[in-house]
């Protein structure tokens, strides 16, 4: 589920779908207009395989699990990557 199985195209794995919300992210934005512009993206893009708005969440979910996005009064934020 998180990575490509033999049952998930790597597409629709959460990782990529995750990879695809966070490039919707160059600026804050509300859950809503970070699913249209990710529905956008994905047909602009050659993407058919629809996504749920429960499959959205989920990458969502592992994002921010991960720390590369928070939710900051009412948007959504690309966390900046540490550099060490």
């Amino acid at each position: 589920m998180i990575t490509p199985t033999k049952g998930i195209a790597p597409d629709r794995s959460l990782l990529a779908v995750g990879a695809q919300i966070a490039m919707q992210l160059d600026q804050p934005r509300t859950v809503s207009q970070v699913w249209t512009k990710l529905r956008e993206w994905r047909k602009a893009n050659g993407h058919p395989a629809p996504i749920s708005f429960g499959w959205f969440v989920l990458a969502l979910d592992t994002l921010y699990a991960l720390g590369s996005v928070e939710f900051a009064d009412d948007l959504l934020v690309r966390r900046p990557a540490d550099v060490t």
